[in-house]
């Protein structure tokens, strides 16, 4: 399936903008550096991490011409599971990043603890991802990027 075909079901066309994409960049680089905090609980530090991923995801989305339709379940999952055809993550990197988004779920619901040990795994993926989002926008989009963010 491509992106195309999940316009009007999960997705909806944009127009891509520099401006909106800088702004999730910079929000995904203060959110992992926020989540970087080690005096912050496990739980924030997780959620932040979390927060970096979707703003990361989502920034790549945009860059190709796509925004989640918020209105519609699952909007969080489609950001995850279209980071291979956005910028060409390798599927399991995807797995494991929507694995993160499970636990999140699941956490959220359960009151379960988060570990220190799944926080800084959290935060370990969300910076590969940051830093793989802004090298394929400097290598593919590069006029989306007017200023060199630092993952």
């Amino acid at each position: 399936m491509t992106l195309e075909n999940l316009i009007g079901r999960s997705l909806e066309a944009v127009t891509p903008d520099s401006a909106s994409i800088a702004r999730l960049i910079e929000a995904s680089q203060s959110s992992l550096a926020d989540a970087r905090f080690s005096q912050l609980s496990a739980e924030s530090r997780f959620d932040l991490a979390y927060k970096s991923i979707m703003q990361a995801a989502n920034a790549a989305l945009q860059a190709n011409g796509y925004r989640t339709r918020t209105s519609v379940p699952g909007h969080h999952q489609t950001m995850i599971q279209t980071l291979p055809r956005t910028i060409g993550l390798d599927t399991s990197t995807m797995v494991l990043l929507d694995q993160i988004r499970k636990q999140r779920n699941e956490i959220d619901y359960s009151g379960d603890e988060v570990s220190n040990t799944l926080a800084d795994e959290a935060v370990h993926h969300a910076e590969l991802l940051l830093k793989r989002v802004v090298d394929w926008l400097r290598e593919h989009r590069p006029e989306l990027m007017p200023r060199a963010p630092k993952p």
